[in-house]
């Protein structure tokens, strides 16, 4: 098979969201890697060391030449690429699991929060259940640093669509630079972002695939359909979009649609991690700035989020 092919079948099998079960049996020596890589750190009992783990796996790749003087090999860098990811993925579902209580030597059962770190994470960051709120961001500055189970946090929420949390000065802010323009969100999962900015008066339109409606609940609100099908209906003044998944197929059209003027991306300063970074080099009708300002509302900060806004020339 064409290398490129096969690396793109991966990506595509990888956005479907396969189970641990199913990524063990596709790639058995990268499970054997990230097994004895995770039962060290928790031998270790430091879970720094676990977040750092998980940083990394997420931290893009330096291209190395193979020999002085020539170019670096794209094709092993790519395939370095994919094991990263597919590593990450492994140990954010094992986290969730049975596999790491075994690898700590605990009892059997499933990685969770303690009662304390669960009941901090769930009136910070929770309205009720797994619908997340605008987080006050005095309370999480005086009381997160209490937590002591910070790197579970995530993987445990992103198996049903949750990649990040949002400050209520980031929502502010948001609603501030989109003003009174139409605003379309694309990949928008159960709509939570929407629902702030329409609470704060924006024209926010929800719209998804539905691809992950395995993990994800869908409301109403959050109209099925695809980026292509939503760009074209809705015709947008503003486009926003939470997370897209890295190497994704839809963010290159945002920037060939006549009538968008700003392209609002929340995602990882790795670039690695979200979003098409190629596509974002590629196109040349946009002016893109990290907004530090605005990053510094994506939460929990361990994850390393921030915003990127593509700006129309000339607008």
């Amino acid at each position: 098979m064409n290398p490129r092919k096969e690396t793109e079948d991966v990506l595509e099998w990888l956005r479907g969201g396969p189970s641990l079960a199913a990524l063990k049996s596709r790639f058995p020596a990268e499970w054997e890697a990230v097994a004895d890589e995770l039962a060290a750190i928790f031998a270790g009992g430091k879970p720094e060391q676990l977040q750092a783990y998980m940083t990394g796996l997420a931290a893009p790749l330096a291209a190395q030449p193979n020999r002085v003087g020539q170019r670096p090999n794209q094709q092993k860098l790519e395939a370095a690429a994919i094991t990263r990811l597919i590593r990450r993925r492994m140990a954010h579902l094992a986290l969730k699991g049975y596999v790491l209580s075994a690898a700590a030597g605990g009892k059997h059962g499933k990685i969770r929060f303690n009662w304390f770190n669960g009941f901090v994470a769930q009136k910070l960051l929770f309205a009720r259940e797994l619908e997340r709120k605008p987080v006050s961001l005095f309370w999480f500055r005086l009381i997160w640093p209490l937590v002591w189970q910070k790197p579970l946090l995530m993987p445990l929420v992103e198996a049903k669509g949750i990649y990040c949390f949002y400050s209520k000065p980031l929502i502010e802010a948001l609603a501030h630079l989109i003003g009174g323009r139409e605003c379309l969100e694309i990949a928008a999962g159960d709509g939570t972002l929407s629902r702030f900015l329409a609470a704060e008066g924006v024209k926010a339109t929800a719209t998804d695939d539905y691809s992950w409606k395995h993990a994800v609940s869908y409301p109403e609100m959050v109209l099925k359909m695809d980026a292509a099908q939503a760009l074209r209906k809705f015709k947008p003044a503003v486009v926003i979009c939470s997370w897209p998944p890295a190497n994704n197929g839809f963010e290159r059209l945002v920037f060939t649609q006549p009538g968008v003027e700003l392209y609002i991306v929340i995602g990882s300063r790795h670039t690695f991690a979200s979003g098409n970074w190629a596509d974002y080099r590629a196109q040349t009708t946009f002016e893109l700035e990290e907004d530090t300002c605005l990053g510094r509302g994506v939460l929990p900060p361990e994850l390393g989020g921030t915003a990127y806004l593509f700006r129309k020339r000339g607008t």
